[in-house]
């Protein structure tokens, strides 16, 4: 029996295979695989939206510091317990050193798990489109976030 993401796949798939308009955004297809009764909410599955919902909620709240940079919140951290994996979610002002340490450590590995994704994509677009200039990837961040925290600064000293 397939698992969730690939039942998931499959309905994107059926849409694609039936001739539908691609591309597609996501909502039109969900819209399309309920109508169809391709997918049904199970009642397990209630919880588990209520809590995606209410992480990406949390992921999206922010602070202004003293220097008038967003600092973000709510942190998570995946720990296990029990032999259980969960998330666990704490304030950045009042969180354990140890949970936060956790939390960047694990946003960080994200960064790269990402970088590395994309690198490959682009490398595999390179290579099947290789009559065309390639796509260059530059995955030094370095300037990027440097100039990211200049226009942050120049904001705040055109905002005092």
């Amino acid at each position: 029996m397939a698992n969730y993401t690939e039942q998931m796949q499959r309905i994107f798939h059926e849409w694609e295979e039936e001739g539908n308009p691609m591309p597609v955004d996501s909502s039109t297809v969900a819209r399309w695989a309920i109508e169809t009764n391709r997918w049904h909410m199970r009642p397990e599955a209630v919880i588990k939206k209520c809590a995606e919902d209410l992480s990406n909620a949390l992921r999206q709240e922010y602070l202004t510091d003293e220097n008038g940079r967003r600092v973000r919140t709510l942190h998570a951290a995946k720990v296990i317990t029990d032999g259980k994996q969960m998330t666990l979610w704490a304030n950045i002002e009042s969180a354990p050193r140890k949970h936060l340490e956790a939390a960047f450590s694990q946003r960080r590995r994200q960064i790269v798990g990402d970088c590395h994704q994309l690198a490959n994509d682009v490398e595999y677009f390179n290579r099947m489109r290789s009559s065309e200039r390639p796509i260059q990837l530059i995955l030094d961040f370095s300037d990027d976030v440097e100039e990211l925290q200049l226009l942050e600064a120049d904001d705040v000293s055109r905002a005092a």
